[in-house]
């Protein structure tokens, strides 16, 4: 059982995709045309947002969003422990330095507690991620009077409180790699915002640092979004609350299949929260052997991410020992992510909760609900 099913995706819009594909090889326009900016307006309106930007790659959008702040060199960036190493390293590539603050013990989402007494004076900014799908209510961060960047790569039109990832800070980066809710067949990315000059900030950097053709204002870089894949995600965003609404029913089944197996920590919900369920993220102290088991029953797990960006040999001159991050560290040792996508059967998923259920065992089921 894949973990993930990509081909069936392409198989089930093939017409749709290949039409959009030829439409584009047949312009002879392939970088920053009109794929671009009708894809742009669309995500920036299922967004909820006043601009959408292109760009290469979630990493770059991340970046760019700092950038585009205003964000360099010795300035201090707070970002989550239990993050992907992307995350990080787009701080970096902005040139700041990532400060981390620990997880929320339920969702795995940043800790306000934390943020708070991890902010320093060089403190400009705060990454909040979306994890698994997941939209993280960013309001108790604004009382530190810091711009909040959005990292929303896992949860394209995931809601809290009604408002949806992407609009709920000051700047937001989506990532549209091949694995994610809403992804390209290839690396892609975008930056949404309702701040009209940091929209204009960004475009600029993504295109060299050009306000205009062959005039280069300030150092930008190269990270565009292609019109193939521009006129790809076009297709799949008319799709995507679809996907997003089988995620939802097969984390209903595996939640409710697999309440009560004894050690097993199920995904908590925030309340508010709609996610959108990227990752079905389960957490056991043996998580290891939990792996092993389903993987001789043939379900293909992942983990994510097993070497906390920290303890990672890129972060390894940062100063930061092991154990100073102990709920970051206890979310890596533990976290298993099970298949879920949006062409898994219920019968697959009734097959990975019976694969759980012969590990773990049954305990007396607990009065527990999903919420949202």
């Amino acid at each position: 059982m894949p973990f993930l099913d990509l081909e069936a995706g392409y198989a089930e819009l093939q017409p749709e995709l290949d039409d959009a594909a030829r439409r584009v090889m047949a312009t002879g326009r392939y970088v920053l045309g009109p794929e671009t900016a009708a894809f742009e307006h669309a995500f920036g309106e299922a967004c909820g947002t006043r601009h959408a930007v292109g760009v290469a790659s979630g990493l770059d959008a991340v970046s760019l969003a700092l950038r585009a702040l205003g964000i360099g060199l010795g300035d201090e960036v707070l970002v989550p422990g239990h993050a992907p190493i992307s995350t990080w390293l787009a701080v970096t590539a902005a040139g700041a330095k990532p400060v981390p603050a620990e997880p929320d013990p339920q969702t795995g989402n940043l800790d306000p507690v934390s943020a708070a007494e991890r902010l320093g004076p060089r403190t400009r900014a705060i990454v909040a991620v979306h994890l698994y799908g997941q939209a993280m209510d960013v309001e108790p961060l604004r009382r530190f009077n810091l711009p909040i960047v959005e990292d929303a790569a896992h949860a394209p039109l995931a809601k809290i409180g009604g408002r949806l990832a992407g609009s709920l800070g000051d700047i937001a980066a989506f990532s549209f790699g091949p694995a994610q809710n809403l992804g390209a067949i290839g690396d892609a990315g975008a930056v949404t915002t309702d701040d009209t000059a940091l929209a204009d900030a960004v475009r600029r950097l993504r295109d060299l640092g050009a306000s205009e053709p062959h005039r280069h204002d300030i150092l930008g870089v190269s990270s565009r979004l292609d019109e193939l894949q521009a006129a790809l995600l076009r297709v799949k965003l008319a799709h995507l609350p679809d996907w997003n609404r089988r995620r939802h029913a097969l984390a209903v089944r595996y939640w409710n299949g697999l309440m009560g197996i004894q050690d097993l920590q199920l995904p908590r919900v925030a309340p508010g929260s709609e996610p959108v369920w990227h990752q079905f993220v389960v957490r056991h102290p043996r998580r290891d052997e939990l792996a092993e088991h389903l993987d001789r029953a043939g379900v293909e797990t992942d983990i994510q991410w097993a070497e906390p960006p920290h303890l990672s040999g890129a972060y390894e001159n940062a100063g930061i020992r092991t154990g100073e991050l102990p709920r970051t560290e206890a979310w890596a040792r533990e976290c298993l992510s099970l298949p879920i996508g949006p062409h898994m059967t219920t019968a697959q998923a009734d097959a990975v909760i019976a694969a759980v259920r012969s590990f773990g065992g049954a305990a007396q089921q607990r009065d527990l609900r999903l919420v949202g």
